[in-house]
């Protein structure tokens, strides 16, 4: 039996829910997940639960926001004024925007409220914040 170690190429199957059982992700109906443990490639909570595990070996996890997707970072919440958004854009809440940095990376964006004058965007990863719960398999082990 094969047991996973920082290095390896691991392939997992897995369902990832919030704290309230609301599914956000699955490899339901796909290939597995594939990556290489310990390369940042995946959150460190399930890089760390992936760790030690024998291949064909299945658990649930829940692993704390700090090590997800980090805590929501109110400085990432901007008022807009609503003219700067282009007219031919319908507005509403939830509506994923991106916006281009100076240096010409790309930032996803969330509207999360509208006003008369104003938009406010979110660009905090939308599980920031949130405990997240995975099950999953681990379904192959490569060295």
């Amino acid at each position: 039996m094969t047991t996973a170690k920082a290095g390896d190429t691991v392939a997992i199957h897995y369902t990832g829910t919030l704290t309230d059982g609301t599914k956000f992700d699955s490899s339901e109906g796909r290939d597995p997940l594939s990556f290489t443990l310990g390369s940042g490639q995946i959150i460190k909570g399930l890089d760390d639960a992936v760790t030690g595990m024998d291949e064909g070996a299945e658990a649930t996890v829940t692993i704390p926001a700090d090590e997800a997707y980090g805590q929501a970072d109110p400085n990432q919440v901007q008022q807009v004024p609503r003219e700067t958004i282009p007219d031919e854009i319908p507005l509403e809440v939830g509506l994923q925007l991106q916006a281009q940095t100076p240096q010409g990376a790309t930032i996803p964006l969330v509207v999360t409220k509208i006003e008369e004058e104003t938009v406010t965007l979110d660009a905090n990863h939308p599980l920031a914040g949130k405990d997240l719960t995975f099950e999953f398999k681990l379904v192959s082990v490569a060295r």
